[in-house]
């Protein structure tokens, strides 16, 4: 179903000192990692500069947003921001966005932004990407990558991304995952073949750290008694092999990983990252 290599990303965020977050980067990169992803929320640090700074830090590693919160700035700041961060980072940033989850509409009360309606988010999503791509102009075309879970959400990035995150419900099936793919590829059309397929992952291994579990409110008995694809488990090979099968089932080539596993998956990632 994709012919694309596999590639590998770690989902992080500054929690400590600048040289922390430096270290951070540099491990990433020293694994075998494509990319460092930061989530997007005033519970964090800002993500643009703080990718600014593991851009800077390492040599070949992407850096992107995963995913913005499109309530929380205009679609014309988003977008400058974006192609600020990709003319500086000499091409290495990915435009990760989405329309949030439900704990944004605080955040956006905060800064005194509507938080809007489910339609008028995902039309913010939309005006950020072009917004982008007019800054972009023809010479440059930072990759957009979408987390989309609906079919509405879904038909918008099979139109305006390079990358699509199949943003499941963790206790999702694997023939409703493979239902998603098809609506993508329906949607897209002739470009179908033009977008990578992304899938995240919360655990690595069986055990679920507390604060996983409260974010996802599954344990791990739960995600193992549904076969949850947010869960890898298994030998290196076995991980390596059922990664093998997402691709060949669902397109997906592209793996994000929580941070916490970043050690965890390392031997998988140098299995297969550019197979």
């Amino acid at each position: 179903m994709s012919d694309r290599t596999f590639r590998f990303g770690a989902v992080a965020t500054p929690t400590g000192t600048p040289d922390e977050w430096i270290a951070t980067a540099r491990r990433v990169e020293e694994l075998g990692y494509s990319s460092l992803l930061m989530p997007d929320g005033l519970q964090l640090l800002a993500p643009f500069s703080s990718l600014a700074v593991a851009a800077h830090a390492t040599k070949t590693l992407r850096v992107g947003t995963f995913v913005l919160a499109s309530p929380l700035r205009p679609p014309l700041g988003a977008a400058w921001e974006g192609h600020s961060l990709a003319v500086l980072s000499g091409g290495r940033f990915e435009f990760g966005i989405g329309t949030g989850r439900p704990a944004v509409r605080e955040f956006a009360e905060r800064i005194g932004l509507p938080f809007g309606t489910a339609a008028q988010r995902l039309r913010q999503v939309g005006e950020s990407i072009d917004h982008l791509r007019e800054l972009d102009g023809p010479e440059r075309h930072t990759p957009v990558l979408v987390a989309a879970g609906g079919p509405k959400a879904i038909a918008l990035a099979a139109e305006k991304a390079d990358i699509v995150t199949l943003a499941a419900a963790p206790l999702a099936t694997r023939d409703e995952m493979a239902g998603m793919v098809r609506t993508l590829n329906e949607a897209a059309g002739a470009r179908a073949d033009d977008i990578e397929r992304a899938m995240n992952l919360f655990v690595v291994g069986t055990e679920v750290p507390p604060w996983i579990q409260g974010f996802i409110g599954l344990d791990a008995a739960t995600l193992i008694a549904h076969d949850s694809l947010v869960m890898l488990r298994g030998s290196t090979a076995e991980m390596a092999d059922e990664l093998r099968r997402r691709r060949d089932t669902f397109g997906v080539s592209y793996i994000s990983v929580n941070s916490a596993f970043l050690e965890q998956l390392a031997p998988v990632v140098e299995q297969l990252a550019g197979t």
